[in-house]
């Protein structure tokens, strides 16, 4: 059995957890959207409102990968769900478990947590991702739309008068 630690990341972790954003961002061609900051993620992962979680896997107690996540709600379920916002794994150490020790860490979370599902997307190029996701049972919700709103269009909407 390979020697994979999931563990919950610390504020000393902040550093790590923006160097495997980067790197993601790099993988999936969006790099250039990447303006995270160690003072945000510090703020909105460990200060007094934290948004998010996030774990860090190790092989050998070398980091190899991380997950970050946060929870939504489900009115038709009246329940929380765990969306899960990123996962990556290192190219050197994908194929090996870690993927499936974070996601298994984060169902743990879940079911400890009651709630009623996990959520994620997937870039519709990312097939090794999308087939890893399947095996594990997950399927794609192709009945839905996802909309966003950002920058100069929700700043217009919110300065907008009654």
């Amino acid at each position: 059995m390979p020697d994979i630690a999931v563990r919950p990341a610390t504020p000393d972790d902040v550093p790590l957890v923006l160097a495997f954003i980067r790197e993601l961002g790099k993988y999936e061609k969006l790099a250039h959207e990447v303006v995270a900051t160690e003072e945000l993620l510090a703020e909105h992962l460990f200060g007094p409102q934290p948004r998010a979680e996030a774990l860090i896997a190790e092989w050998a107690g070398l980091p190899v990968g991380f997950a970050l996540f946060f929870h939504n709600f489900s009115t038709f379920l009246g329940r929380p769900g765990l969306y899960l916002e990123d996962l990556f794994v290192r190219p050197s150490h994908r194929g090996r478990g870690v993927g499936r020790a974070m996601l298994r860490e984060l169902a743990r979370l879940a079911v400890q947590r009651r709630c009623g599902r996990m959520e994620w997307w997937v870039l519709d190029w990312n097939a090794p991702s999308i087939e890893f996701y399947r095996r594990l049972g997950a399927g794609p919700m192709s009945d839905w739309t996802v909309w966003r709103l950002t920058g100069e269009a929700m700043n217009k909407l919110a300065d907008e008068r009654r």
